[in-house]
């Protein structure tokens, strides 16, 4: 730090400043990989071929790509001799020299600690990268010439693009991952479910409950009841099995969600509530359902337009605040991410985006989505996985989609489809396909177990004004 006559204090400028590197690293790290394959299968897992340029000296980045090249032949040995011959053959010699080749392999140890060498230079080279982000970012905030809001964006686009060349997935040894699946079975056994349950037997059974780390679609045309069955699986989560849960709507606001969430643990119509025309018992009943959610572990963002990014960082702080099992997003098309080229790249990079936070805080991420006009146009309005909007990405990123179908909507009526609901399990990565019956509450917005039926809720006649 400098101190200005003022007597405040100035960071360096940037170029009074080496940037971080460790050439001594690299050399050994080399010397190791020219030795024979053993370093470099070592090394690949941690600097991958696009990622040379963690090297600082760009005679160790050349070098790097040459010993990937002769590794992928599995019929060369790699030494010295071999490696030189290589960069003679491809008149680089002059840029490698001989000599310094020699250099490389005296400062060789053994091939052993070339996986350590490798944390050093990919460490260094991704303080290199945060260092070039940071000043990009901060000449685009000096330049001001898009939003704040568009510039954090793109600042979250590029520190998330570093992040993500980390190397996070690592062989394990088998007896790791059958003590994960013991666990789970454990958990089977006491709860029914390996994941966390949604609340509705009959999808739970196909299920096992939505699994951690799963991208799962629910899907459905307007008026389908997207946002309902969502909240009514947050529900079940969060004050059933107590388990924490983050729902970022981008459609309704908080008083609107929390109108129906306490309608529907009440059993009293939306409709009384939206006209304050509710009785003493309407009352009693509201506020008891008050009390028993207040302190339920559901976490409501309704920020609107959010993009993949801001919803990502905010899910992360919610797993470091509240240890989050789940995260809810209604709905998919109405995220967006700045300078997409289209719609569909804009939907798979959307898509991609929550695909990768569920790998990442290992817990399901339930995303509402539209489905297109076509089921409108077919003589059975069952929807189909295809028919979800602007992008095939969203159904191949997906572990499950879930699609709403409510024959009430297209047939009012037909007494054998009032309030009925069909949730077709379209795909299943590790599980079965069908179709699942729920009831859905009209009055009070809410989706329940079929086999549960309550008791009706009459209107009352007597009603004040509240």
């Amino acid at each position: 730090m400098v101190t200005t006559p003022t007597g405040s204090l100035r960071t360096q400028p940037q170029a009074e400043r080496l940037p971080p590197q460790d050439p001594d690293a690299e050399m050994a790290l080399l010397g190791a990989m020219m030795m024979g394959r053993d370093a470099i299968a070592e090394a690949i897992p941690i600097i991958g071929r696009e990622d040379s340029a963690w090297f600082y000296l760009p005679v160790h980045q050349k070098l790097f790509e040459v010993l990937l090249d002769l590794y992928d032949d599995p019929a060369k040995a790699i030494d010295l001799i071999v490696v030189s011959d290589e960069l003679k053959r491809r008149d680089l010699l002059d840029f490698v020299p001989q000599e310094y080749m020699i250099q490389l392999a005296e400062s060789f140890a053994e091939w052993s600690n070339a996986e350590h060498y490798a944390k050093i230079v990919r460490d260094k080279g991704m303080l290199r990268d945060l260092i070039r982000c940071a000043g990009e970012i901060a000449e685009e905030a000096y330049a001001g010439v898009d939003e704040a809001r568009d510039i954090l964006d793109t600042a979250e686009q590029r520190i998330f693009t570093v992040t993500e060349r980390r190397i996070s997935g690592q062989a394990v040894a088998i007896r790791q991952a059958i003590a994960r699946l013991k666990e789970q079975l454990h958990r089977k056994d006491e709860g029914g479910c390996t994941g966390l349950p949604t609340g509705f037997h009959d999808l739970d059974e196909y299920t096992g409950g939505f699994q951690f780390g799963d991208f799962i679609i629910v899907a459905g045309r307007p008026s389908m009841g997207k946002t309902a069955l969502g909240l009514t699986m947050s529900q079940n989560m969060a004050v059933g099995t107590r388990a924490p849960v983050a729902f970022f709507s981008m459609e309704m606001s908080k008083d609107q969600l929390v109108h129906r969430l306490i309608c529907g643990h009440s059993g009293v119509d939306s409709q009384r509530l939206r006209r304050r025309m509710l009785s003493e018992e309407n009352i009693h009943d509201l506020l008891t359902s008050c009390a028993a959610m207040e302190d339920a572990p559901l976490f409501i963002d309704d920020t609107p337009g959010m993009t993949a990014m801001e919803l990502r960082s905010k899910a992360r702080r919610l797993k470091q605040r509240a240890d989050i099992q789940a995260v809810f997003v209604d709905y998919l098309q109405l995220m967006h991410t700045p300078r997409a080229e289209n719609r569909q790249v804009e939907m798979a990079t959307i898509s991609r985006g929550l695909k990768s936070l569920a790998r990442e805080l290992n817990i399901p991420v339930i995303a509402m989505a539209q489905l297109n006009r076509m089921p409108e146009g077919r003589q059975d309005k069952r929807p189909l996985m295809s028919d979800l909007r602007e992008s095939g990405a969203i159904e191949q990123d997906a572990d499950v989609v879930l699609l709403i179908h409510r024959e009430e909507y297209y047939k009012p009526d037909d007494e054998s489809a009032q309030g009925k609901a069909e949730l077709i399990i379209a795909k299943q990565r590790n599980g079965p396909t069908g179709r699942v019956e729920l009831q859905f509450d009209k009055k009070r917005t809410t989706f329940r177990n079929l086999s549960v039926v309550p008791e009706p809720y009459g209107m009352d006649t007597e009603a004040v004004p509240f």
